[in-house]
């Protein structure tokens, strides 16, 4: 049978809830053990496709099409495990599950309540890997007290209830405050949190206390106390240099040996230190490499969390720190902020907003043989800067930005023209590219077809890969011979531009082609300086 592990968190948001379990879960996996994770959101979205990068930060993109919050994209880069739609659950999704089955008459005329109907149909989904795996981690979103994440916590009572408490375990995440003009770490907050969660039920087994300063033992014995947990569960957790030092750090205080006892499961290797030693090596890099991310998000990085990490990947492999230079496309004088920058990437997006700055920042990679990596909306600016500054199609533009444009080099297929539903009806998920002989990306990959991420409506329109193939930018990747999916030119050192998403299946000790080819390019400018 298989093992939980519930992760709440409280007192406030964005403690690193998903950070803690993926770390667990890779410590879990170094012991042997088969291990998934599950994210439930409490909102009432049925996914986070619609919402704003402001609302939500990054959209991460299962490799089944699921639109999914950004942490699945640590589960996949800590586990190198694949997520898919079982991975991720809102209350949303829950509650439309379960008002669709009320519509068909499965409840036979009872009355549909949040108590059984909800609690049981998230149970279902807290189950969805029981057959498969040894553990499964279930995160619930949210902060403990908020009125939203009630039946999720619920659930998980109703879990630990029916399955034993050897087999339901809860680590709760939460926040150790130091008051500076106190010059104290203050624990009131980590017992008030503590309470809300045992008013719903649920008694922690282990504390995760985000800190800034060391937790001394006294603090740790106190918390103890108060909280009931054994002062060897008290667990500190401070700011790491990097997101990948949290599973050594919960290595050093034997948070593995301590859970494996908790649920009474059985180690199937000794745990092997390479994971720990190269990020330990990583930190120390002999070169470096500026990259410039383009974008409009440029305030809110977590909007390209996952670009983020796969340029750190790609610098990890190349023995260089990765400084990452957030340009925006809407504000910034883009030329003025590229000047010193070694590579050049625009992410995916939506909407014309800072749409001109990114036509401009191609310009000035294509001009200046700046390294250049182009994702999605990225790749669709490429085309149109080509079309505008090569072909003399001035009035080119993507049908999204204009849709009277005289030349929409970037249109719908005709199956996006008739869609009303905004949500879940994008290209979503895995598409399969077949790569040209001789071009960059057959060289990049290794490989003659590929599979990526997609999660977009608007495609490069085929009616102008002729005109465009004669400026130098040519199509070098094709979905079933109809779509293109990778352009690049043959007339500069590294310029490639893709209408999927591979920064989601960048992983620390294995880096996506793309960037590591973008890294190199990068590295090699610099050098040639």
């Amino acid at each position: 049978m298989s093992k939980f592990i519930i992760i709440t968190g409280g007192v406030v948001s964005s403690l690193g809830k998903g950070i803690s379990g993926a770390s667990i879960g890779k410590l879990l996996q170094l012991n042997g053990l088969k291990v998934n994770m599950i994210k439930c959101d409490p909102y009432i979205n049925v996914d986070p496709g619609t919402m704003s990068p402001y609302q939500h930060g990054e959209v991460f993109v299962t490799t089944d099409g699921a639109e999914a919050d950004l942490d699945l994209g640590h589960y996949e880069r800590f586990l190198d495990v694949n997520m898919t739609r079982a991975n991720t659950n809102t209350a949303g999704s829950i509650y439309q599950t379960v008002i669709d089955k009320e519509r068909r008459g499965e409840y036979l005329g009872a009355t549909v309540q949040v108590i059984p109907h909800i609690t049981n149909e998230i149970k279902r989904r807290f189950t969805a890997f029981e057959n498969e795996v040894d553990v499964s981690i279930i995160e619930i979103g949210g902060t403990v007290g908020d009125i939203e994440s009630l039946p999720f916590l619920e659930a998980a009572r109703q879990l630990r209830l029916e399955k034993g408490p050897k087999n339901v375990i809860c680590v709760h995440v939460t926040l150790v405050p130091y008051i500076a003009v106190a010059q104290e770490l203050k624990t009131k907050p980590t017992q008030h949190s503590v309470n809300k969660l045992r008013e719903v039920g649920i008694e922690p087994s282990m504390l995760i206390c985000r800190t800034e300063k060391p937790l001394s033992l006294h603090l740790r014995e106190k918390i103890s106390l108060f909280c009931s947990v054994p002062t060897q569960a008290v667990i500190e957790c401070a700011d790491a240099k990097s997101i990948y030092h949290v599973p050594e750090n919960f290595y050093k205080q034997k948070v593995d040996e301590q859970i494996i006892d908790l649920l009474g499961l059985t180690p199937k290797q000794k745990v092997d230190p390479k994971w720990f030693e190269f990020f330990d090596k990583a930190m120390t890099p002999s070169k470096s490499v500026k990259i410039a991310v383009a974008g409009k998000y440029s305030e809110l990085q977590d909007a390209y969390k996952s670009i983020s990490e796969a340029l750190r990947h790609a610098g990890m492999n190349n023995d260089a720190k990765v400084e990452i230079v957030f340009v925006n496309t809407e504000k910034d004088n883009v030329e003025e902020k590229l000047k010193t920058a070694d590579g050049i990437l625009i992410p995916g997006g939506f909407g014309g907003r800072g749409v001109d700055g990114k036509i401009a920042t191609i310009k000035y990679a294509r001009e200046h043989k700046i390294p250049f990596l182009g994702i999605c909306l990225g790749m669709q600016c490429t085309v149109i800067e080509a079309a505008r500054n090569l072909c003399g199609l001035h009035d080119a533009n993507s049908t999204e930005f204009d849709p009277t444009t005289k030349d929409p080099v970037v249109d719908l297929t005709p199956q996006q023209k008739n869609v009303v539903y905004k949500g879940g009806t994008m290209r979503l998920g895995n598409y399969t590219a077949d790569l040209e002989e001789g071009s960059l990306a057959r060289k990049l990959y290794g490989k003659d077809q590929i599979v990526e991420r997609h999660r977009h409506r608007y495609e490069f329109n085929p009616a102008y890969v002729k005109q465009l193939r004669d400026t130098g930018l040519k199509v070098s990747g094709w979905h079933e011979g109809v779509l293109p999916e990778i352009v690049e030119r043959t007339d500069h050192p590294y310029f490639i531009a893709v209408q999927f998403h591979p920064e989601f299946g960048s992983r620390p000790l294995r880096p996506h082609p793309l960037f590591d080819g973008l890294i190199k390019a990068g590295l090699k400018r610099k050098e040639n300086k």
